[in-house]
């Protein structure tokens, strides 16, 4: 239920011009124009901001606002108004030099946008969202050097007396804004993106990217934009369905060396196959690690789907500090790869593990519960789905499960379990402490045989299955655990961050 301050708040955003505002006011004023699709507020209220920063994942991120279509316009709002600020600082009132009136201008120096979306991926609602705000944020820029560059232009044109100096010393300067985003480019966005970053020097809108996703573009695309960005803010990288193959990304990694605080990098569908190394390959394979290990403060590598058997050690062999994040799913991994990886430093540093999509039923089996021993200190989030598992198998990891006393989250989807494996799963993992989130199969007893036999369209039993979810939320009411969430929706997932390293 909305506050009775919030209420009066969507009372007050209903009428434009607003009033006079104090300071302490602007903030539920923001979120009320934001909630009820108030543009025009919107920009009112960032033109006479009274604080240096303005936070919107704070301010209406925790509302999931950026679900909804209408929220574009109100972030695009934002944005042009952070431009027409900075255009209004460059003015100057008729001819005199220092007559500008400051007053008006708003106190806004940092323009925080990240964290709007938790997904990038740009075929959600909310990846849209990342999408459209990174084309806004682009078109924002290369409006913002045009302003610049006029202004310069009239500047030079007046004061063509005085030196330069003088003239810079009369000219009002504006500090800037720094705005913080997560950038997602595809080849709808590249072009746009790319001008906006490279004219952005010139620019008192200072694009500063967090997090940066790059989908279907070239390796030297990739390269032109990773050059233009600023050093000292990326903390993410994620590259998907670019096609670089080993040559690709020996590429770009190199570039990534001048982002010292890089942490992540995502490498997924990105046809890197290492599985029969030629001599050429293998050399690149050792470059390939030698890059890696030039990035000293990555701690999270996603290689997802690429194809890695027997070569896991040649591409982590050169990094400098432990993983807390490894993704390695659909890698064709084998027994090898999880023997290194048990016996590595990584091991006993590991918080997140995805190793879905390799068929456990056969040789991996034992080399999974020793590496899951090494890990069982430290692991926040288990990923095994679609692992070809059944109720054998699952029953020789379950005490080895059951010493990761941490854990959170465990992802058991698309594996052959029964009901009553499912149940005992439930009752023996109640014991730990920190686990919120489960996604379990649908237990291959709740589809209906006739359709088992054919081996392809399977078809769910719903009574079954309704019955065996009623089961387990009345299991979890009975122990006072209803704080742990059990679905066999794969998708929920990636909406509840009970995982986060």
């Amino acid at each position: 239920m909305d506050s009775l301050l919030f209420l009066c708040a969507r009372r007050v955003v209903a009428q434009r011009p607003l009033p006079a505002l104090p300071a302490d006011l602007y903030h539920v004023l923001f979120q009320a124009a934001f909630l009820d699709g108030r543009p025009l507020v919107l920009r009112d209220l960032v033109a006479t901001w009274p604080f240096p920063v303005l936070n919107l994942q704070r301010l209406v991120g925790h509302r999931e606002l950026l679900r909804d279509h209408p929220s574009q316009d109100c972030v695009e709002a934002v944005i042009q108004a952070v431009v027409e600020q900075l255009r209004r600082e460059l003015e100057e009132p008729g001819d005199s030099l220092n007559s500008v009136n400051y007053s008006h201008f708003s106190s806004l120096r940092v323009l925080d946008m990240t964290g709007l979306s938790d997904s990038v991926a740009g075929r959600t609602t909310t990846g849209l969202s990342v999408w459209c705000s990174t084309k806004a944020l682009a078109k924002a820029c290369v409006e913002a050097s045009k302003h610049q560059r006029e202004f310069q232009r009239r500047r030079s044109k007046r004061h063509k007396g005085p030196s330069k100096a003088a003239v810079a010393t009369a000219a009002p300067q504006s500090s800037g804004v720094d705005v913080h985003a997560h950038l997602f480019v595809d080849r709808r966005s590249y072009r746009i993106l790319r001008d906006a970053l490279q004219t952005g020097a010139a620019s008192s809108l200072h694009l500063k990217c967090r997090e940066f996703k790059a989908v279907d573009i070239s390796a030297s695309e990739i390269v032109t934009l990773l050059e233009s960005l600023d050093p000292s803010c990326l903390r993410r990288v994620e590259l998907c369905f670019n096609n670089l193959g080993l040559t690709g990304l020996s590429v770009i990694l190199p570039h990534l060396s001048r982002f010292p605080e890089l942490r992540s990098l995502k490498v997924r569908y990105s046809n890197v196959d290492v599985r029969h190394l030629m001599p050429k390959s293998a050399m690149k394979i050792r470059c390939v690690a030698r890059q890696l290990g030039m990035l000293p403060s990555l701690r999270e590598l996603n290689l997802g789907s690429s194809q890695l058997s027997g070569n896991l050690r040649q591409i982590l062999c050169e990094l400098q500090a432990p993983l807390e994040s490894l993704e390695l799913a659909f890698c064709s991994l084998v027994p090898a790869d999880l023997t290194f990886l048990s016996q590595s430093f990584h091991a006993p540093a590991l918080k997140k593990l995805d190793l879905s999509g390799h068929d456990f039923s056969q040789g991996l089996l034992e080399p999974l519960r020793l590496l899951l021993e090494e890990t069982s200190s430290s692991l926040l989030h288990l990923d095994l789905m679609e692992c070809y598992m059944a109720d054998s198998h699952l029953e020789v990891l379950l005490p080895t499960l059951l010493r990761c006393s941490r854990l959170r989250f465990l992802g058991l989807y698309g594996n052959s379990l029964s009901t009553a494996s499912i149940k005992d799963l439930l009752q023996k993992t109640l014991e730990l402490p920190d686990l919120h989130l489960v996604v379990y199969p649908v237990p291959e007893d709740c589809y209906k045989p006739d359709q088992q036999e054919s081996g392809w369209d399977f078809v769910v039993d719903k009574e079954l299955l309704a019955a065996t979810t009623a089961e387990i939320s009345q299991i979890l009411e009975n122990s006072g655990r209803t704080d742990i969430v059990w679905t066999y929706n794969p998708c929920v997932h990636g909406v509840l961050d009970y995982f986060s390293l």
